[in-house]
C-alpha cells in the first residue's frame, strides 16, 4: 500500500463537513480487521484507509493545518500502513477496572514479543513490537503496542489458495490462539502483496 500523501487528506473544513459518514465507513471497515485473542488482547489491523482516519483524527484534534504539522503526523502515522508482504496493528491489553489492568500490565512484561501469527504449513511468526519507541521497562508492560508479522511469499500464496490463518500468545500467563474467522482473513489479505 502507498503511504498517505497531503493530497490524500481532507481540510479540516472539508473533514468537519464529511466526518460523520467517513467514521461510519471507516467503523464498517475496522469490523473486520479486529482479532480477538483471549479475553483481553485485540489486534486492530491497519491499513491505509484505518490510518488516514487517524492522522484525520489527530489533524482535527490538534487544529493542525500548517503543511509542517500536517508532514510530522505523516511521517508518524505513516509507518503503521503495510507494504504489502506483512501484517500490521495495534495490540491493546484491555481490562475494564483500572486496578486489575494495572496488575496485570506487571504481570504481561514481555508479551508484546510473543504475539504470533501462523499459516498453516509454515512456522509462526513472531511480532516486532514498537518499532518507533520502547513502551515496557522492567516494571510493566504496555497497554498498547503497535506490530508488525513479516510474512514471506510462500506464506501470501498459501493464504491467497485457502490456508488457514491462526493467531495467538506463548506468555506463561496469557496463553490464548484462535483460528481466524473468513470475514477477517479476506480483509487482511487485501494488505498482502
Amino acid at each position: 500500500m502507498e503511504p498517505l500523501t497531503r493530497t490524500d487528506l481532507m481540510s479540516l473544513e472539508q473533514y468537519a463537513a464529511e466526518r460523520p459518514a467517513f467514521r461510519q465507513q471507516v467503523l464498517t471497515h475496522k469490523r473486520p480487521r479486529r482479532v480477538a485473542i483471549g479475553p483481553h488482547l485485540n489486534l486492530y489491523f491497519e491499513d491505509r484507509l484505518t490510518i488516514q482516519y487517524q492522522v484525520q483524527e489527530m489533524l482535527r484534534i490538534e487544529r493542525i493545518f500548517e503543511a509542517d504539522g500536517i508532514e510530522e503526523e505523516l511521517e508518524a502515522y505513516n509507518p503503521l500502513i503495510p507494504d504489502g508482504s506483512n501484517l500490521k496493528c495495534t495490540a491493546m491489553l484491555e481490562y475494564q477496572d483500572v486496578a486489575e489492568r494495572k496488575r496485570q500490565l506487571a504481570l504481561l512484561r514481555g508479551i508484546e514479543d510473543l504475539v504470533w501469527v501462523h499459516v498453516d504449513g509454515f512456522e509462526r511468526v513472531y511480532a516486532i513490537a514498537n518499532e518507533d519507541l520502547e513502551r515496557s521497562n522492567e516494571e510493566k508492560t504496555s497497554a498498547v503496542h503497535f506490530m508488525r508479522f513479516e510474512l514471506t511469499a510462500p506464506m501470501i500464496a498459501a493464504l491467497r489458495d485457502g490456508a488457514a490463518l491462526t493467531m495467538g500468545v506463548n506468555h506463561d500467563l496469557y496463553r490464548h490462539q484462535m483460528e481466524v474467522p473468513a470475514e477477517t482473513r479476506a480483509a487482511l489479505l487485501q494488505d498482502l502483496g
